[in-house]
């Protein structure tokens, strides 16, 4: 019988999705196969500091986070450079490291760069892949060379944000409906549809709180939302299209309905579309998602025009795993049951990491013998 591989299950984070972030570790530790895993949680604080076992099971169990967390900082040594990782100490045998933190940490390449340093396997994409979609501008300039059709948008920053109006942007991008979005924020945090100056001028001072580039998006005339999630390294699988219909045609997918009540929508699973609409969202996520680099898991979000066109809207490379997140039921509706998709997760994580060991990071003469880095050590799984 094979040895249970240990999993240190990351949660939390010091970002706008930290709460969001712990309902997904919970339901991926319920759906892992606890024949096959040993799993460890640490919960990263509201400000950045992996926390202790104790504390981090106590959390995980549903015990009140501020105290805990307050009472264990009073005995860290702030002034240590390396307090916030200290806890790390504690791991014994970690042969996997499985990131459940949305946004800023989790999916902008920090913990994956940690993860590269201790020499471990990882789930998820890596460093860059992960830092390149997380913003928005990078991902679009990449989705734009790469011919992937996504929205026109102007970028601002905190230097040229007073040199545009909103009427300046409404000509030059087409249309009165705009979207103003915070680059590097995820699950519509910092985001804002602006159909006047004076929203516009208010979603600008919030996306602005969150990031100092931020862009203005054109607004698709009717549009329809639709996703589709991926698996996979070098050759990814799509899932089923999935889409959402909201009750208002003017309203979009935002937090509230991510993530707090999912009531006032409604859920196609899969969306009725037609199967070259289907072909063609399919394939645009497939050419996004290897053209991005990305490996291991994310979910595409689409928006469909009135006329039936598709639009990539953004990759989610660490998607919510909550009741209500659309990534895993997506996978259950193509077949694939949620428990038996943290296994391939954790598959892919592993390939990845013994794929990458097969490369030299030092100078290899002509004719010498390759020699990669430190390799996982794939007996000890066992």
């Amino acid at each position: 019988m094979s040895k249970k591989l240990n999993i240190a299950l990351f949660f939390g984070g010091n970002s706008s999705e930290h709460d969001v972030s712990k309902r997904s570790a919970r339901n991926i530790y319920e759906a892992m196969n606890k024949e096959r895993y040993n799993v460890t949680v640490f919960l990263i604080s509201k400000a950045g500091y992996i926390m202790n076992q104790t504390i981090s099971q106590q959390v995980f169990d549903g015990a009140d986070e501020d105290p805990l967390v307050a009472a264990a900082m009073e005995t860290i040594d702030t002034s240590n450079p390396l307090a916030p990782i200290a806890a790390l100490a504690e791991m014994q045998d970690i042969d996997l490291f499985y990131p459940v933190v949305h946004g800023n940490l989790g999916e902008d390449g920090t913990l994956q760069a940690l993860f590269r340093i201790l020499q471990k396997p990882y789930i998820g994409a890596g460093t860059a892949a992960s830092a390149i979609a997380f913003d928005k501008d990078l991902t679009k300039r990449i989705l734009n060379q790469a011919g992937i059709r996504n929205t026109k948008y102007v970028l601002l920053t905190d230097q040229n944000r007073n040199e545009y109006t909103y009427e300046m942007l409404v000509e030059q991008l087409g249309t009165d409906v705009l979207f103003v979005k915070a680059a590097k924020q995820g699950s519509s945090v910092g985001i804002h549809r602006v159909t006047n100056a004076s929203e516009f001028q208010a979603g600008l001072d919030d996306a602005f709180l969150y990031d100092y580039k931020v862009l203005v998006e054109a607004g698709l005339n009717q549009p329809r939302e639709v996703f589709v999630s991926i698996l996979g390294n070098e050759q990814p699988v799509a899932s089923r299209i999935g889409g959402i219909v909201l009750p208002d045609k003017d309203g979009w997918y935002d937090y509230e309905n991510k993530f707090v009540d999912a009531s006032g929508m409604t859920f196609e699973l899969p969306a009725v579309i037609s199967d070259e609409l289907a072909t063609e969202i399919t394939t645009m996520a497939l050419d996004a998602y290897r053209a991005l680099g990305l490996v291991g898991l994310t979910r595409m979000d689409f928006m469909v025009d009135a006329s039936g066109v598709p639009y990539l809207g953004e990759p989610n490379t660490l998607p919510g795993f909550t009741n209500i997140s659309l990534y895993p039921q997506m996978w259950e509706v193509s077949g694939l049951s949620y428990t038996k998709l943290i296994d391939e997760i954790i598959n892919f994580g592993i390939a990845e990491f013994e794929r990458n060991a097969e490369l030299s990071y030092e100078f290899v003469a002509l004719g010498e013998e390759k020699v990669g880095h430190k390799e996982y050590n794939a007996e000890q799984a066992k």
